[in-house]
């Protein structure tokens, strides 16, 4: 009988029906990284959604046969410490293609037509003392007419071009920096930095694209332009971005990742940038619809179901 341990059930708002085969479910609402090991001891299948599992972790887990991560992204898994064991690891897939691009242009809509710093300039009276039945404190751009790069053309990237097509903007999806071939139907790296007007992030973070965006990158950028990040905090180097945001070098930034989550000491927290008006960040939930966590933990117990049936889906390892 498998004995499958739930590390993280508080990360997901869904029903999650159980498994339909012989087993023993225990789940924990969060798991301290120092507590891993020892709950998930004896355990055959462990459901994971952000701890990490390292390699040491994976060597004194002896039952271990499959990970399930409950979430896309598996940078927190050592997978290569999977394969030498054979435990198979499985994602979840496609579940926040409509959610994550609402997000993109939640973010992009208010940075462009500037909602934050309005709502507060009326919060603090500015409205009510003005002489015009409107002011003009805060420039507006349309996104019509304006290229969104694209960096990553997965699923979320696909569906955020969707919506950009549909307000009229030109999508342009850049190939991988310092390719030394550029595909059909992508731009260099380079020429998307130097000509897009907002630029989305929809990468996995990995030794290649850990600081995809850094100090060279910003200063590259149209003075106007605005940086999404969805993703993975780690694609962008965040001091440098602090920099550049107070510094106005480029027009503004809307994230929902940051490289550690929770935050604790992070340059992007400062509460000068976080009251400027040109920086929106929000605590990754950008994924986290009630339709889409539902579309995710039907999924997560799929891919359990299709491993304890001799047919793992969604195999990473």
């Amino acid at each position: 009988m498998h004995r499958i341990v739930h590390l993280e059930s508080g990360a997901l708002i869904a029903d999650i029906r159980r498994p339909a085969f012989a087993h023993q479910w225990t789940e924990y609402e969060a798991t301290a990284q120092a507590d891993i090991a020892t709950r998930l001891a004896g355990a055959s299948i462990a459901i994971v959604n952000k701890r990490l599992l390292t390699a040491e972790i994976i060597a004194g887990l002896p039952d271990l046969q499959m990970v399930a991560i409950a979430a896309t992204g598996y940078n927190n898994v050592d997978l290569d410490a999977c394969r030498a064991r054979g435990i198979v690891v499985s994602n979840v897939r496609g579940y926040a293609r409509e959610t994550v691009p609402e997000h993109v242009f939640a973010l992009l809509l208010a940075l462009s037509r500037q909602i934050g710093p309005y709502h507060q300039s009326v919060a603090a009276g500015r409205w009510q003392k003005s002489e015009q039945f409107c002011y003009f404190d805060y420039p507006i751009r349309d996104l019509a007419g304006q290229t969104l790069g694209l960096l990553g053309g997965g699923v979320l990237g696909q569906g955020v071009a969707r919506l950009a097509a549909a307000f009229g903007m030109r999508v342009m999806l850049g190939e991988h920096k310092g390719a030394a071939n550029v595909r059909d139907g992508y731009v260099p790296f380079e020429q998307l930095i130097r000509e897009a007007d907002v630029i989305s992030l929809h990468c996995p973070l990995n030794d290649a694209t850990r600081h995809l965006i850094g100090a060279a990158e910003l200063a590259a950028m149209r003075p106007h332009a605005l940086l999404i990040n969805t993703a993975r905090g780690g694609l962008v180097d965040e001091q440098a971005l602090a920099g550049a945001l107070r510094e106005r070098r480029i027009g503004g930034a809307g994230f929902d990742v940051l490289t550690e989550e929770p935050p604790t000491d992070n340059p992007l927290l400062a509460p000068d940038l976080l009251a400027a008006g040109n920086f929106i960040l929000t605590p990754h939930v950008a994924w986290s619809s009630r339709e889409a966590m539902q579309v995710l933990a039907d999924q997560l117990i799929d891919n359990i179901e299709a491993f304890s049936a001799g047919a793992p889906r969604n195999r990473l390892a």
